[in-house]
């Protein structure tokens, strides 16, 4: 019988490319796994050493930063130098070579710091401690590279940049990539020639060190090797152009291409000889950082920035004779602020707590770039409505306009969130994250019907396990517990994987159940949080409240679009929790008046001298009458200029 079936479900499996067995090997599982085991296990806190770069000196270089264009400039790219002679593109370099080596907790604080001042700042920041010639030397590199590039990197005399993406390849990071060839040049040496197209490369324009990525061709079977190739090239290579740059909606960063046809020696490669062909999977194992740790960041800091601002704002600014805080119209958009804004710093904390144990999640990574960005997407368009003329006026006093410039950028890059959603979440982390697929993929993969049967075993008891308590919950307990949806979400995951490559192509589907998948992990985040930090349990039931009716109305609507199989999950599907505009104004009336909810918000994003501190200082009314007054009267004016004679 396992023969059969091994034979049976060998003829059904879709052609798996080389790219994608690279990515279903690289990283690791973590919680994303627990939940397709239908159990919640919550990580345990960090509680390495969180403070070894100086927290004054980012509040000192803060204060003295110049909010403007990075670039293009006037000043010779002074700050983007700052940077780096401060050590700021250190942060994965270990100390050996001079740089500071943070934990992921403090790379996320002190990223979301510089992002809350200026969105533009953080990503100049964030690359450099991203994926890049930094992080791949590091994992990668032989140890003469590390010495001839680490020490540079770490003290800022050498500023990187990674270029991937092209015309012909975006989201679809390998396909069309640049090329490359290996050959013997006019004096007989082995080199490789590259052509390069890459565009939309951040700090491209100022970069003295380029990472580049091409798919490296062999025809002459020189060194018998090929494939995704990572290497170095110095700005002053002979044939390398950087004469474009890009400008994404004036957001005021570096951003460029990377072009020409030229040679590079065979030890410009990342890891040398050894490591050609090993690209894809190099980069596979590092995208913790850029979708885990940096994304999230500039997430965190404009909804931080922009609940923080709005709250205090909304208490200041009269309509109709009233604040507008009075009006539950604002209290509504306000309140779903407050609950993307707090799911945001949740999730953050918990990715981030989960990464300094030492684990690498690539679908956790995954979720947490594509939910953190779109959920901070959210809060900056209610607090645009909410802050009204002030917000679409450019001026000093407008603490949105900068975020909401650059809410598209972090959706676009480190591939779409379109694709991200549809295609890797669940489409592809089904099969890296459920605890029995991909070794069952991985024995017919290797002829081992051994290995198949013992697994295949596994994932059938699991099966039916999970329907016999997801059947059980429904008679006997029905509640609203967290604990209740995740065993219903891995009941209907264990059904819908029966689509097997189908999911690709049913990519409405494959979003349904990603979102569900999400919201799951985002509602354990909650829970995480409040257990470590105790600030409002009904506060904390509240948010999930909200995620599992999110995902009420997603299984309902995947179970009602699946075929004849539906017949046995009628009793997964549950009505939405009811909306109680009462328990709405409860929740309202908490956060206004508990300061702990605000000085949660407040956590980790810089307000000193900024018009973020005038509006702290109005709305505490802790100022004498007339200068409270007179600030009141400055915090709502708009940005005025001088009409053009």
């Amino acid at each position: 019988m396992y023969k059969l079936l091994f034979n049976f479900i060998k003829r059904k499996l879709p052609k798996i490319s080389d790219t994608e067995m690279i990515a279903l090997r690289s990283g690791g599982v973590s919680i994303d796994q627990d939940i397709l085991k239908g159990k919640i296990n919550y990580p345990i806190p960090f509680n390495g050493e969180k403070k070894l770069f100086n927290t004054n000196q980012v509040d000192n270089f803060l204060k003295t930063y110049e909010c403007k264009p990075l670039y293009p400039n006037n000043d010779n790219n002074f700050w983007i130098k700052e940077l780096g002679k401060k050590k700021y593109f250190s942060f994965l370099i270990d100390k050996e070579f001079g740089g500071n080596k943070l934990s992921v907790n403090e790379m996320s604080e002190i990223l979301t710091k510089i992002a809350s001042l200026d969105p533009a700042l953080g990503v100049a920041v964030m690359v450099p401690n991203s994926l890049g010639p930094g992080e791949l030397l590091t994992h990668y590199g032989t140890d003469e590279q590390k010495k001839q590039y680490l020490p540079k990197l770490a003290n800022g005399e050498l500023i990187p940049c990674f270029g991937l993406t092209g015309p012909n390849n975006g989201s679809d990071a390998t396909g069309k990539i640049d090329k490359g060839k290996i050959i013997k040049n006019e004096k007989g040496e082995t080199k490789i020639r590259v052509t390069l197209n890459k565009r939309y490369i951040t700090l491209a324009p100022v970069a003295n060190l380029m990472g580049i990525a091409f798919d490296l061709e062999d025809p002459d079977n020189l060194l018998g090797k090929s494939g995704i190739t990572v290497a170095l090239v110095d700005r002053d290579h002979e044939g390398l152009i950087q004469n474009t740059h890009h400008n994404p909606l004036n957001a005021g960063f570096p951003n460029g291409t990377i072009k020409g046809t030229f040679d590079i020696d065979i030890e410009q490669v990342i890891g040398g000889k050894n490591n050609i062909g090993q690209g894809w999977k190099m980069l596979m194992e590092c995208l913790a950082a850029g979708r885990g740790i940096s994304l999230p960041a500039t997430a965190n800091a404009s909804s931080k920035v922009s609940t923080f601002g709005i709250y205090h704002y909304m208490k200041i600014r009269e309509q109709f004779k009233m604040p507008l805080s009075s009006m539950e119209a604002i209290q509504e958009k306000f309140l779903r602020m407050f609950y993307h804004t707090w799911v945001i710093q949740s999730s953050i904390e918990m990715t981030n707590d989960i990464l300094d144990s030492g684990k690498t999640p690539s679908v956790i990574s995954a979720i947490m770039k594509q939910q953190t960005t779109e959920r901070g997407r959210i809060v900056l368009n209610d607090a645009m409505d909410i802050h009204a003329g002030g917000a679409i006026c450019l001026g000093d006093n407008n603490f949105l306009e900068k975020f909401y410039r650059s809410a598209p950028i972090g959706i676009t890059v480190e591939g779409s969130n379109t694709l991200t959603r549809s295609l890797i979440i669940f489409a592809q982390g089904l099969n890296k994250s459920h605890p029995y697929i991909f070794p069952i993929l991985d024995s017919i993969l290797k002829n081992d019907i051994d290995s198949f049967k013992k697994h295949f075993n596994q994932m059938a008891l699991h099966g039916i396990s999970l329907y016999g308590k997801s059947l059980l919950y429904r008679i006997f307990i029905n509640d609203y517990s967290l604990e209740n949806e995740i065993i219903r979400f891995a009941t209907l995951t264990n059904f819908v994987a029966l689509k097997a490559g189908k999911l690709k192509k049913e990519q409405m589907l494959a979003g349904d159940m990603a979102d569900q998948f999400s919201n799951l992990y985002l509602a354990i985040s909650v829970r995480y949080y409040n257990q470590k930090h105790n600030i409002s349990p009904f506060f904390t039931d509240y948010l999930i409240d909200i995620l599992i009716n999110e995902n009420r109305v997603l299984m309902n609507r995947v179970i009602q679009n699946l075929g004849t199989e539906r017949v046995l999950l009628q009793h997964l599907k549950k009505p939405e929790i009811e909306r109680s505009y009462e328990r709405e104004r409860f929740i309202f009336e908490k956060i206004m008046n508990d300061e702990s909810f605000m000085r949660e918000i407040k956590k980790h994003i810089f307000t000193e001298g900024t018009i973020l501190e005038d509006l702290e200082s109005c709305s505490l009314n802790n100022l004498p009458l007339e200068d409270l007054n007179v600030l009141k009267d400055k915090v709502i004016q708009v940005g005025e200029f001088n009409n053009i004679k």
